[in-house]
This record gives structure tokens, sequence and C-alpha cells, in this order.
């Protein structure tokens, strides 16, 4: 199950989102139940004083766990390269979630500002992790940019609606096998976190569905187990579907061959 992304070889293919727990403490049980080694802070919501950046900063160091701000709020390329840098000197790390809005409705990305903002901050020596749609040319773009993984949304961001485009992610594993996609954003269920790891992805990231849940803990096991499970499926290879039935057990001849 272990994989290297960012540089870094993790075992869980879980990445957990921090925003919209009911309590640190509720947080703190949800780390612990998923078993994931990279959870995600908003630097925006830290600054504002929703969350002690410090405390928060230590537990993470505790928990063992590698810390992925994001740029959340930004709309401009700018905006995200001036908080992904406050980022790195707040936090020790040149990893970042790069997310610059482009539509407030829906929190789409803007592919050029994005892109953008990539090619600056790879430049600058950090790990990119950009938060994108399932667009097959703005992925490529981003990879020019100088990006080594891909975040690409399966829906809008916490909307629960699940993976609403799955032929064009599908798409995205077909053309990129090499490249690291994580699916981020609209994961509603563990259903849809299974979907994500047949389809040969190599993380989720989770943060509404698990921390809006009546008992978030349970609900982060619950993505651990289907996340594994899901991955599993991938690797053993799962059947190919069939127009027509096929009959499993033969009408003829010995059923084993001893």
């Amino acid at each position: 199950m272990s994989f290297t992304i960012g540089g870094v070889t993790l075992d869980s293919r879980f990445f957990l989102g921090t925003a919209s727990y009911p309590s640190p403490q509720v947080l703190r049980e949800a780390i612990a139940s998923s078993g994931t080694q990279v959870v995600t802070v908003g630097l925006r919501r830290q600054l504002s004083g929703e969350g002690q950046a410090g405390e928060f900063y230590r537990y993470i160091r505790e928990s063992g766990a590698h810390l992925l701000p994001n740029t959340a709020g930004c709309t401009t390329a700018r905006e995200a390269v001036n908080l992904a840098r406050m980022a790195r000197e707040m936090f020790d790390t040149h990893w970042i979630k790069l997310e610059v809005v482009g539509d407030e409705y829906t929190l789409q990305p803007d592919p050029w500002e994005l892109v953008e903002a990539a090619r600056e901050l790879a430049a600058d020596g950090f790990e990119v992790f950009p938060y994108c749609t399932d667009d097959l040319v703005t992925c490529n773009r981003l990879l020019d940019a100088g990006c080594r993984i891909l975040m690409p949304w399966g829906a809008p961001i916490g909307s629960g609606q699940g993976l609403l485009n799955p032929t064009a992610l599908r798409t995205l594993r077909a053309r990129l096998p090499d490249v690291p996609l994580v699916v981020d954003a609209g994961i509603g269920s563990p259903r849809d976190a299974v979907q994500a790891m047949e389809l040969g992805f190599d993380a989720v990231l989770v943060n509404s569905a698990v921390a809006l849940a009546h008992d978030p803990a349970t609900m982060a096991r619950a993505f651990r187990l289907a996340i594994e499970g899901g991955r599993l499926a991938w690797e053993a290879g799962i059947m190919a579907k069939q127009e027509m039935a096929v009959a499993t057990t033969p009408v003829t001849g010995r059923p084993f061959v001893l």
C-alpha cells in the first residue's frame, strides 16, 4: 500500500482536511482514527484566529503526520504565491496545496491564474499540489509549469456529490500513468473514495465528509477502510464488465482443474 509523493514515502493514501470540526478534540480523534499521514490546513484560517497555529502545528508534529498548507481563499496568482511563501515560513515545509479560485459559486479553480502561480512556486522550490479540475489540457499545463502531482476535483468543494465525471478521471489516469493523482473535493461518502481508488488514483483528500459527520472519528475510520479496500481492488485487477451473462459454473466437464 505504500507509495511516494512529493519525495516522501507514505503508508496511508488518505489525506485529511482539518476545517469545520466541532472541536479540536474531535479533530484529534479523527486524525488518529483515519491513520492519515498528511493533513491539510488553510493558512488564512490560521491567521484569522479561527485556529491557533502554534498549538495546531505542535499537535501535527506529535502525530507524525506531514502538514500540507493550502492557499484556500485566493483568487489571483500573486495572492496565492504570497500566501504560500508565508506558509513555508510559518510551518517550515516546502509542500503547498495550491488553490486559486475563479468562481465564487462553484469554487472552481481559475486555470490561468493557477498555472501562473504553479510555475512561480515550482521555480521557487515548492512541491506544488495543485487543486484543479479534471480537464486534461489544464493538467498538462500544470505539469509543464513544474508540478509533479495533480489534485483534480471529483465535484465542487464541500458538495458531497461524489465523482461527477468518472470518465474524465479515468482518462487522466490513463493518459498520465506516472503522475501521482489525488482526488480532491466533492467526496461525500466512503463509497466515493472506493470509486476513486478503483479508478487507479493514488490517494483521496477528504474534509467535509468527515468533519460534518455525526461521528467524525468513526467516519474517518470508515474512509480509511474504504480507501484501503479500493486500492487493493485496483491492485488485484477488477474483472471486465460483460454485456451478457457468463456462467460461473461449467455445465460440462470437471468444475475444477486438478
